[in-house]
């Protein structure tokens, strides 16, 4: 039987940290308003002179992952990069981080599905994988927000929120008779109906010019956000699709051993934990450190989870999410004995 597990995990966060208080110099907010609404004390942002783009951060990430899985970069059969935040309007930073490795004719595929970015692309590697398309492929989080932020009293609700940084995790095929190990159920989901709860109107193909004066103005440019809608389907529909993807492995809840929720406000996370009555320890978040980093969120608190022994041989984890699209879903994941 095929099955698709991780060989290798790994993070990079840019050198700038920036934390509430500076943040309290730039606009009209305060560390106590920020941690209230968010639960975010820090994040790190590139560079001010800017210059480093999601392809660099990812292949920092990269080159750890690929180091703990004993990959050499012609060992890659594909690469999934999932961005809101590529480093050109085109092409995909998928293949500027291939060429960065040093690869001139693995096939990179670029998903843009924002915050379930990571789990997009795993159920998109667990399909490769499974049909024999592919033996081992490279997975990559990677978001530099910083340089498309609103930093200003005006923007704030949203600024506020966003950190930069890059997570990779390897991914392998292995032959196994064990039916509980690798990835065990993925649950995916979107409703379009919902997408200017959180959404960036330019640059956009439908605008002619992409980028006006006009639009300028109108700070069209600037990321948005419903956030009370956004947190009122998150609560709703996170423990529906954790649910799913235990109904669909046949799981029970008291059998996973540590639920990653994407980083994306504390609060939610906290509901999510209190819906399902979770123990506090059961659920991993780090958005206080980091802020959200979208695509990269999931797979670096990964990273960080397996580095701190939380899991490890033979641990069941359920990766979920809910973002811009408005997408949502779940992946749930056994460690081999």
């Amino acid at each position: 039987m095929k099955k698709t597990i991780i060989k290798g995990t790994g993070r990079y966060l840019p050198s700038r940290l920036v934390t509430n208080e500076d943040l309290s110099r730039w606009m009209d907010t305060s560390n106590e308003w920020i941690i209230q609404r968010t639960g975010i004390e820090q994040r790190y942002w590139i560079p001010e002179e800017g210059g480093v783009g999601v392809s660099d951060l990812g292949l920092e990430a990269s080159k750890i992952a690929m180091s703990r899985a004993g990959w050499e970069p012609g060992d890659i059969d594909l690469i999934i990069f999932a961005t809101l935040s590529p480093d050109l309007f085109f092409p995909g930073s998928g293949c500027l981080l291939a060429h960065k490795l040093g690869l001139t004719t693995t096939p990179a595929l670029d998903i843009r599905q924002q915050c379930t970015g990571f789990l997009y692309g795993m159920a998109t590697a667990d399909a490769y994988i499974r049909s024999s398309l592919a033996k081992r492929i490279l997975l990559v989080g990677a978001e530099v927000h910083s340089t498309g932020l609103d930093i200003s009293t005006q923007g704030r609700d949203v600024t506020v929120i966003f950190g930069d940084g890059a997570a990779a995790v390897c991914l392998e095929h292995v032959e196994t008779d064990d039916k509980k190990a690798g990835v065990l159920a993925s649950c995916l989901h979107a409703d379009g109906s919902l997408a200017e709860s959180l959404m960036v109107y330019a640059p956009a193909s439908r605008e002619n010019p992409r980028i006006d004066e006009k639009m300028l103005e109108e700070r069209k440019h600037f990321p948005t956000m419903d956030g009370r809608n956004i947190f009122k389907h998150a609560v709703r529909r996170l423990p529906e699709v954790a649910g799913e993807a235990l109904k669909k492995a046949g799981v029970p809840l008291e059998s996973v051993d540590l639920f990653i929720p994407h980083q994306a406000n504390l609060r939610i996370n906290q509901a999510f934990a209190k819906s399902l009555d979770l123990p506090e320890s059961k659920v991993y978040n780090n958005i206080q450190r980091y802020g959200n980093t979208t695509a990269a969120s999931i797979p670096l608190a990964l990273d960080e989870a397996i580095e701190k022994g939380l899991v490890g041989s033979g641990s069941t984890v359920m990766f979920l999410g809910l973002g811009a699209g408005v997408t949502w879903g779940s992946v749930l994941y056994r460690f081999a004995d």
